[in-house]
Parts: C-alpha cells; structure tokens; sequence
C-alpha cells in the first residue's frame, strides 16, 4: 500500500523547527488528485489555514508537478502566495545523468561485470577467495540502483579499486568481452574519470542531504558545483587533469597525457553536465534576491534595495546592536543551518514585516531528505508478519523530534495487580 509522508516546518518559540506532519495510506490510486484530497482533509481536520501555507517541496513525478491538474497546482488554487519546489537533490540527480554515447557504453559493461558477479551466490564466493588471496582491501562489489543517490558513484569507486580482481576473475570464467574491455587502456582511463566525475557529484548530493537544509545554502553549494564544472572544463581543454585524481594518477603511471578520444569526450560532458545543471536550477538567481540578501545578513546590506514598505522597519531593526550582537554570535557556530534560522524566528516577533520576508525564504524545504530518510525508517519497521500496520504510530515514534516524557507516560498506567 501506498503511503503518503509529510513533513512541516514551522516557526517555533525559539528557532525553525520541522516535524513529521502525518502520514497516510493511499488505498486506491496515488494520482494528484488522490494525494490533495488526503491533505485538504488532514489540514480541515486539524484546523490549519490555506493562507498560512509558506511553501511546499514535491519530488518530480507528474503527479506532483502537473502544471494543469498537478499537486502542485492545486495547492496554488488554495494558497496562490505559497512557494513550489521541486526537490534539489531529485534536481542534482537528473542532471547527473548526462553522459555521452561512449561513456553510457562503458558503464554499462560496468554494470553488467559487477552484475555478473553479484546475481550469482557462487561467483560472490569464488570472487571474495579471489579477493582474499589477492590481499585485497575489500572482498565484494557493490551494487547499482538509480533509486539511491549515492550508488553509482560508490559501485563504480569500488570497481576501480577492485579492477586487477574483476580482471582476473572475469578472465577464469571465460567473459572474454568483458575482459577485454577492463584491459583496455581507454576503457580503464575512462572509468577513472567516471570515478572522479561521480565522486564530486556525490560530495555535492551530500552537502544537499541532512535535517534543517534550508534553499540559501543548497543553492550556494549547487552555485559552486557549476562553478567548479566550468573550470574543469576549462582545465581539460589545456590538457590539465590534476583535478581529477584518479585520472591523473592513470595518466602518470600509464606516461601519457589527457588527449585524443578521451580529452575529448571529458571536455564534452563538462560542458554538457554545466548545461544540464543550468537547465534544471533555472532559479539559481534567487540568491540575488533583495530578500534573499536581506535574510542571510541584514546588518550589511543597503536598505535603499528593499521595497518601500521594508525600508523603515529595516533601518530599526539594523541599528538594534543587541540583534546585531545576537546574529554575530550565531554565524561564528554554522552559518548554513540553524543559527541563521534561530535568530529571525526570534526577532520575526519584533520586526514583523521584515522578518515575515525573511521566514517565507528560510521556512521552505529544499529537498525532500527527510521523506526519503522516513520511508528508509518504514523499510526497518515493517515485516511480513505485520501485514494489517499502521505505520503512523510508528513512523512517529521512530522520526520525530520531540523526545517523549516517559515518567508522564508510565505514571498513567495501571501496574498489573498480582492474583
């Protein structure tokens, strides 16, 4: 059955708090349609207002964003103000997919190496003995599934660690197509770039993963990854690969340089990754915003960039040395996360308009990490015996925030009474 999990973010006493918000079966079809009705009523139910919708964060299926009968749309029929997003690192991952003709080849002789040896519980074993009597570091390979952010890159880092094994067993087993590719000098080089190429995307899903990501940081860290692919980019048009690791030690130890086929296929998917990633962050200039700049430091900013409206409570709250004080102290522990939030739910009190700009840019969600991180939850809680759950209560107990009062909870129970 299918369930459908939602979080919230709201303005606490003291700092942005997020919280599991309810979790419900869909027991028919999961349609638009489907997923509005289930939250129209859980909000009628519960009592809370359309208007005080913020903004809200979906992943890409169409259901979700459909821009005639999509979730989306129908929550800007009930909430036009609120802001809809789709998931940055859902966003990353797509964008990651970009590969060229000949590099999609070569990882799907990878992926198909790796899978011979792991669909079958006899080659697991006669390739861990290998592994062992080699001296290697590890004794398997991984696994690749698109439903995982990180796996690719992990399974292709661990082939490359384990290629003279995988050669050598793929040789004994008689993969003769196989084998030569893993022995073939472009092919190796290759998936070294592919090694390093995925190991920066992943780093870049990491930084775009964990509780409290609010969208300032997220696009700062995606605003540097196309940075960095545009030097890349220009570096591999000199011939220059020292920001490649793995590559530039093949490079050194095979005594050649980064060019011909292989130059030019880097050089290629750079810039197509660079484009991709402009396609699929076309709101990247937000950070440019007015409000944007006002949230992540008010105190340096001139007020004659703020709307009219803004400018007279934003003069009150920059000659405030107490608030100035209290932001200080804040940024020195993490700017990126709740520091910045703790400190304009505080004042969000006192500086009412200028601190609701401020929280319509901090309160929306980034990506959906924490559905993706609940459903893992739900995998470890449910079991073939519990085939009539309702994985609310539990769900609860396992994601929430808010640490239960046990001594309350036990002094209302009755102590079974000896007979």
């Amino acid at each position: 059955m299918s369930q459908l999990l939602v979080y919230v973010r709201f303005v606490g006493p003291s700092s942005i708090e997020e919280e599991m918000l309810f979790c419900r079966p869909l027991e028919t079809t999961a349609k638009a349609e489907d997923v509005f009705q289930v939250v129209a009523t859980f909000f009628d139910n519960s009592g809370i207002k359309w208007e005080k919708l913020v903004g809200f964060c979906t992943d890409g299926v169409l259901a979700m964003i459909g821009s005639r009968s999509g979730f989306i749309s129908r929550i800007k029929q009930k909430s036009p103000n609120a802001i809809g997003s789709h998931c940055a690192i859902h966003r990353e991952a797509l964008a990651a997919r970009t590969l060229s003709a000949t590099m999609k080849e070569n990882l799907a002789t990878i992926i198909q190496a790796v899978n011979f040896v792991k669909t079958s519980a006899v080659n697991m074993r006669l390739f861990a003995v290998l592994c062992k009597d080699m001296d290697s570091n590890h004794e398997t390979l991984l696994f690749h599934t698109s439903v995982w952010w990180l796996s690719k890159g992990n399974m292709l880092a661990r082939v490359y660690e384990m290629k003279d094994e995988l050669k050598l067993f793929l040789e004994a087993h008689g993969k003769q197509d196989l084998h030569r590719s893993f022995t073939s000098e472009g092919f190796q080089l290759q998936l070294a770039y592919l090694v390093d190429i995925f190991q920066l995307l992943n780093n870049l899903n990491l930084l775009l993963q964990g509780k409290n990501t609010i969208r300032i940081s997220s696009y700062n860290n995606i605003q540097a990854f196309v940075a960095k692919l545009g030097l890349l980019h220009h570096r591999v048009q000199k011939g220059n690969a020292a920001s490649f690791t793995n590559l530039d030690t093949a490079l050194e130890n095979k005594q050649v340089g980064l060019e011909g086929e292989l130059k030019n296929e880097a050089e290629a998917h750079l810039r197509l990754l660079k484009q991709e990633f402009e396609r699929y962050f076309p709101d990247l200039g937000d950070t440019e915003l007015p409000e944007w700049k006002m949230t992540r430091n008010p105190f340096h900013l001139n007020k004659d960039i703020l709307p009219d409206d803004l400018q007279e409570e934003f003069l009150e709250m920059k000659c405030n040395s107490s608030g100035k004080d209290d932001f200080n102290s804040s940024a020195k522990d993490d700017f990126e996360a709740m520091p910045l939030t703790n400190f304009w739910a505080k004042y969000v009190h006192i500086y009412k308009r200028v601190g609701s700009v401020a929280i319509r840019t901090l309160l929306p969600f980034s990506s959906t990490y924490l559905c993706e991180s609940g459903f893992s939850a739900l995998v470890n809680i449910k079991t073939k015996s519990r085939n009539k759950l309702d994985c609310e209560s539990d769900l609860r107990c396992a994601l929430s925030a808010t640490k239960p009062r046990i001594k309350l909870l036990v002094s209302k129970k009755q102590l079974h009474p000896s007979h």
